[in-house]
């Protein structure tokens, strides 16, 4: 099973924000769908990476609805391994520093993309767990050739359907 719809895990005041999609698309074409600054440009913002582990990452959304200085989000590339696994960190403005995490796996002739962000509070990881998924669905959109979905009225969709929040305190 995979969690589509994604899944927050909270630990006493941190979160972590998780999806899994299948896409039936091969590791290649994800790959560079999430990492080349002319795809991100179209489903997530206008982007520039330095594709390397140690280089940098901005990207300034173009979904919601705020000011750029407020969407720009920045890092250093963590862990960059070519076509499986992208990591940066995520410093924006509007919320606590974090780590975004995409993970790709060979799944027949498609593709398990296993995205996380970590870092965040429990209040932000809540309200950004409609917004990756708004992205997410731009990604599946922009893989397929299909209309790229308006991201303000997927958020409002989402978030008014948003399941409850599983705690796991630690001890």
């Amino acid at each position: 099973m995979t969690d589509r719809n994604g899944r927050l895990t909270i630990d006493g005041d941190q979160a972590v924000l998780h999806f899994e999609r299948k896409l039936p698309f091969p590791v290649e074409q994800v790959w560079a769908a999430i990492t080349d600054p002319a795809h991100r440009d179209r489903w997530m913002g206008k982007t520039s990476i330095e594709p390397w582990a140690g280089g940098t990452i901005t990207t300034v959304a173009s979904g919601p609805p705020l000011p750029p200085d407020q969407k720009r989000m920045t890092g250093r590339i963590l862990v960059w391994d070519p076509p499986r696994v992208f990591e940066h960190e995520w410093n924006q403005p509007i919320v606590e520093p974090g780590v975004v995490r995409y993970e790709l796996h060979s799944d027949g002739a498609g593709t398990l993309l296993r995205f996380s962000h970590r870092g965040l509070s429990a209040p932000n990881a809540t309200g950004f767990r409609s917004g990756t998924h708004a992205f997410l669905d731009r990604l599946e959109a922009l893989l397929a050739d299909d209309p790229m979905p308006n991201w303000a009225q997927r958020y409002e969709e989402l978030a008014g359907a948003a399941p409850s929040v599983p705690r796991r305190e630690l001890s």
